[in-house]
């Protein structure tokens, strides 16, 4: 497969603020307080447009003492590409300049999995990841990537790349400079009440570093949750490097923007110590 030097911005403009200055602002206005610098292994975040889930994701990042490397895992929305697809080289653009991905460690991982597959095109459209890196972006001028994204919800494969992404990290001694982020909203288009309901329930598993509890509830409850996926990637990799706890930063709908109560969808913004 053809590399390409250059990812570009597939929605800058529509899902954030299209410049640097305006992308800034935007961030400035959801800011609570002054940033902190807690140690995490990992996070998940929304990755709406920031008018409806931007708040969630800012006030969660800066509570973070962002690592010098990130392994990114998201839901593939677009159905372009496998059904495990990673990126080892070149670099992403946003409004904030260039993010260039960590070709050791991907390659790393990519060489270790059985079921990754190095996929440009699952990558070219797909917002979820994009959306996440500007606010990072904010918080910490420089860092390495590590993007990969999902189609398959494969509870057992799932399992397997956390591990198999943790034990990377681990060989190339790079746990304390890593974390692991899960790009994933919650409950999609239903009324708020029955949507808070479920998500509490997706998010009760997650603080409980639950991946099989949350793939149980998203199946039995039919929680319309997008990344539930990379999620359970995400807890099977901070615990085989030592995950304790979780803690709920902040949970909001997209109704407290629209007064739209009607059809909702969930942002939660949660650390993983």
């Amino acid at each position: 497969m053809n590399k390409i030097s250059l990812r570009k911005p597939a929605v800058a403009g529509q899902f954030y603020p299209g410049t640097s200055q305006e992308l800034k602002k935007q961030i400035e206005r959801f800011l609570e307080g002054k940033p902190g610098q807690e140690d995490a292994l990992g996070c998940v975040l929304p990755h709406a447009g920031y008018i409806y889930s931007g708040r969630v994701a800012v006030e969660t990042v800066s509570r973070i003492k962002i690592k010098e490397k990130i392994v990114l895992l998201g839901p593939n929305h677009t159905g372009f590409g496998a059904d495990f697809s990673i990126m080892t080289e070149g670099a992403w653009l946003t409004p904030l300049g260039e993010v260039k991905i960590d070709s050791g460690l991907s390659q790393n991982i990519l060489q270790r999995s059985k079921y990754l597959k190095e996929d440009i095109s699952a990558h070219a459209y797909e917002h979820c990841l994009e959306v996440e890196l500007p606010i990072l972006q904010y918080f910490k001028a420089d860092f390495e990537i590590v993007p990969l994204v999902f189609l398959s919800d494969d509870l057992e494969v799932l399992k397997e790349i956390g591990r198999e992404i943790a034990s990377s990290i681990k060989e190339s001694n790079l746990q304390e400079s890593t974390m692991i982020v899960a790009s994933s909203d919650l409950t999609h288009y239903e009324p708020q009440g029955q949507a808070e309901r479920k998500d509490q329930e997706a998010i009760r598993a997650i603080l409980e570093l639950d991946a099989d509890k949350l793939m149980e509830k998203v199946r039995r409850l039919n929680i319309s949750m997008c990344g539930y996926a990379p999620v359970i990637t995400m807890l099977s990799a901070t615990k085989a490097l030592g995950a304790k706890k979780a803690v709920l930063v902040r949970y909001q709908t997209s109704g407290e923007v629209t007064q739209d109560m009607a059809a909702v969808v969930g942002y939660a913004g949660i650390i993983i110590y």
